[in-house]
């Protein structure tokens, strides 16, 4: 496979960076799925806090403007914003239960569609990946469901750390894609 500039921009000049942040994520996600419990508390608290400072930046930005008809509007959604993030950060053991019940109805959904999507499509190649697929993502809602609410305490978290080995892993390769097309051009 041929690499070009035109693909690949300027990566090849700083390919190490995008290396070593590469082999970071993979090692951090690692590291993640070790501690999966303290990396869903800690992204639900960091979600909470997101919140807090969007619900303070919101009731500052409502008494910016002189005469806005809709300042009573932003106040409110200021003072929703600041009630759940209190909520949140109070409470991350609770509310990570409740983000994951939600991500286990969202696969279920997500499945069905696919498997509905995989019989609309049979009669073209691959359909039947689109229903394996539909089945892996029913399955996975189901297994979260069957453990829940404790599945509450771990999902999240290596749902973040899986994440962070895939994003390390392809930073690592297109690092090394950048190396190749140095050597490239070098040459």
């Amino acid at each position: 496979m041929l690499v070009t500039n035109e693909i690949m921009g300027s990566i090849n000049i700083k390919w190490r960076w995008l290396l070593g942040v590469g082999i970071l994520f993979v090692f951090l996600g690692f590291i993640g799925l070790g501690a999966t419990f303290a990396l869903t508390i800690a992204s639900v608290v960091m979600f909470g806090i997101l919140l807090l400072i969007g619900g303070g930046y919101q009731f500052a930005d409502a008494f910016r403007y002189s005469g806005w008809k809709s300042r009573t509007s932003h106040i409110l959604i200021a003072i929703l914003y600041v009630i759940t993030g209190v909520i949140v950060v109070n409470d991350p053991m609770g509310i990570s239960s409740i983000f994951t019940m939600m991500i286990a109805g969202a696969l279920i959904a997500i499945g069905l569609v696919r498997i509905f999507m995989a019989f609309q499509m049979r009669q073209t190649k691959g359909w039947i990946w689109l229903l394996l697929g539909g089945i892996v993502a029913i399955v996975l809602g189901i297994m979260i469901v069957a453990e829940w609410p404790l599945s509450g305490l771990w999902i999240i978290g290596m749902f973040i750390a899986i994440e962070m080995i895939f994003a390390g892993w392809s930073m690592v390769m297109m690092a090394l894609a950048g190396r190749e097309l140095e050597k490239t051009t070098a040459a």
